[in-house]
């Protein structure tokens, strides 16, 4: 599954966004989930899933719970992606400053120049 459609979903956005406060128990976030969306406790285990599939989430045992943490690596990954969609414009912005300081400089250039032409007479 691509990052963005990991991302696409309020649900699992909601959950990374717990997430990033610190670690949770399943327990805890399937009662958010359940609470802010109204889905069953088995569509939140799909989310989690999706979410540990995909390098958003880790989740470790802790007795008999299940302790969920933010997985930097899936964060990284949607990043990555972003910078690739907004790098040709990126490029294109970094050409038009060129041109714009190149202007500059050619109109400080012809005034210089000016001026250097009225002291000589």
């Amino acid at each position: 599954m691509h990052e963005f459609e990991v991302l696409a979903d309020a649900v699992r956005r909601r959950l990374l966004s717990v997430l990033a406060l610190g670690e949770q128990s399943a327990g805890m976030l399937t009662d958010i989930a359940r609470e802010e969306f109204g889905i069953s406790q088995p569509a939140v285990s799909q989310h989690l899933k999706v979410l540990r599939e995909n390098g958003f989430a880790t989740v470790r045992a802790e007795g008999t719970r299940r302790v969920y943490a933010l997985d930097q690596a899936g964060l990284d990954a949607a990043s990555r992606a972003l910078a690739r969609l907004s790098d040709p414009l990126g490029q294109r912005l970094d050409a038009l400053h060129t041109e714009v300081a190149r202007g500059r400089r050619a109109a400080s250039g012809k005034s210089s120049t000016k001026i250097t032409e009225r002291n000589a007479s």
